[in-house]
């Protein structure tokens, strides 16, 4: 049987290098930003359902979805990004769903699933353990504007926007801080990786006992 993990975190704490590092040690990571990419790709349900939905005005030339027009006619209208969401969510839940029964038709022990909302969309029951990657607010400012290019006040604001680190931390099973340096990171990700590691086998073995 799979192990399934949730992975999460705020914006600029550094999941998705996270990410990289378990991939590297041998679980299978299933990004939710792919997915979302792919529930959105030309002829699917969701794509027609976002061209009635707001006009062919988010559509590209090439009849692909234009996010950059679709993020302006959502993100700043609260009931708006809701119905986008009730379009793309539900696509990219049945995609994860799909790939995760894959990975455990081909055997693999640990599926990791990169999901950015995993609380605010209250997936946390679907997962066998939670996995948090956090960072002071102050690092993470530091990275958006440095490392994104973002203007200190966007930043912020996007900070703000999400549920704060603290709630996220008291209902995840193991914390990765990521404040520090790369070498601090290896290590705790190898630790988390051991411990899951070890579970995934538990589980195994008393399925077979």
């Amino acid at each position: 049987m799979t192990f399934v993990v949730g992975l999460t975190g705020n914006i600029g704490s550094g999941k998705s290098t996270v990410a990289q590092r378990f991939a590297a040690l041998g679980a299978t990571v299933i990004d939710a930003d792919i997915l979302a990419r792919q529930a959105v790709e030309a002829g699917t349900p969701a794509l027609k359902r976002i061209a009635a939905r707001w006009g062919t005005s988010v559509l590209a030339p090439d009849g692909l979805l234009d996010r950059a027009a679709l993020r302006r006619r959502v993100f700043h209208d609260q009931t708006e990004l809701e119905e986008l969401n009730r379009i793309v969510h539900p696509a990219v839940n049945q995609l994860r769903t799909d790939q995760i029964a894959a990975a455990s038709a081909r055997g693999d022990r640990v599926v990791i699933c990169d999901i950015p909302l995993l609380f605010e969309r209250r997936l946390a029951d679907e997962f066998d353990r939670i996995v948090l990657v956090d960072a002071s607010r102050p690092v993470r400012l530091e990275r958006l504007v440095h490392e994104r290019g973002l203007q200190e006040t966007e930043a912020l604001d996007m900070i703000t926007a999400q549920m704060p680190a603290e709630l996220k931390r008291a209902r995840a099973d193991f914390v990765i801080e990521n404040s520090g340096s790369l070498a601090s990171l290896d290590a705790r990700v190898a630790e988390v990786w051991a411990d899951l590691s070890r579970e995934a086998s538990e589980l195994a073995h008393s399925l077979t006992a």
